[in-house]
């Protein structure tokens, strides 16, 4: 699974590398080095507009958890940040997504732990690894996205209303991020990006062909330090190495 993740890129840098045409740029995200589950993140992804008719590439924040239109409430996305590769285009709760509401999740990098075991001098602890792009290159990480009617607001208008919230597709994981956990987020490759925004791109079959391998294989995983292990810690001290064998979380 994909569980927490980097994402420190400005709008405006995102909005360049992913040729973005409309953004709200009164719109800011804080530069995250531990983005959790329900946390609002960047999204790229392409929607008709209703006044012209022209699809336009837009940057938004979704909230990550995917909460499916039929959800009696938003809490059933914290269950639901991921999707798995070899059911996704099947399960009810993301088929339509995956046919008309794709999106990428743009990220530095993701996080997966390994269990250490105890030893005389330490406890037992959750060991995080920063899996990125040798290259350095964003990731654009495959995701879906939903609208949710919040049925206790009354008035379409009145903020909250209506939530955008999305979920990142997995698979099994392999190089250096199959050493570390068997599952891993997917993304798509650039020369793909336009095929796999298209709402109007439906067949299930060409559209799983274009999820492949972050950085096409080419990642590299490094321990980090276990302050990333709670949710409330941020900064980029997340990244640094380890500290000596003590247990701390």
């Amino acid at each position: 699974m994909c569980g927490r993740f980097v994402s420190t890129r400005s709008p405006q840098d995102l909005a360049s590398v992913f040729d973005v045409t409309r953004w709200d740029p009164d719109r800011a995200l804080d530069p995250s080095w531990n983005v959790a589950p329900t946390d609002d993140v960047w999204s790229v992804l392409e929607r008709v507009e209703r006044e012209t008719g022209e699809i336009t590439r837009q940057l938004r924040a979704l909230r990550w958890g995917l909460v499916p239109s039929w959800a009696k409430s938003l809490n059933t996305g914290a269950k639901m940040i991921n999707a798995r590769a070899e059911t996704v285009a099947e399960k009810p709760a993301y088929r339509r997504a995956f046919a008309k509401r794709r999106c990428l999740l743009p990220a530095d990098g993701f996080y997966e732990w390994q269990t250490v075991a105890a030893t005389k001098t330490a406890k037992a602890r959750k060991q995080p690894y920063f899996i990125s792009p040798e290259d350095g290159q964003v990731m654009a990480l495959a995701g879906l996205y939903e609208f949710w009617r919040d049925p206790a607001v009354e008035d379409d208008s009145t903020p909250g209303a209506w939530w955008a919230t999305c979920t990142i597709i997995t698979t099994e994981a392999i190089d250096a991020a199959g050493r570390v956990h068997p599952r891993m987020p997917l993304a798509v490759a650039p020369a793909d990006w336009s095929a796999w925004l298209d709402p109007a791109h439906q067949d299930p079959d060409e559209l799983r062909a274009l999820l492949a391998t972050p950085a096409s294989g080419h990642l590299g995983a490094r321990a980090v330090s276990t302050a990333v292990n709670k949710v409330r810690n941020n900064g980029p001290h997340l990244l640094d190495e380890p500290a000596a064998d003590t247990g701390n979380a």
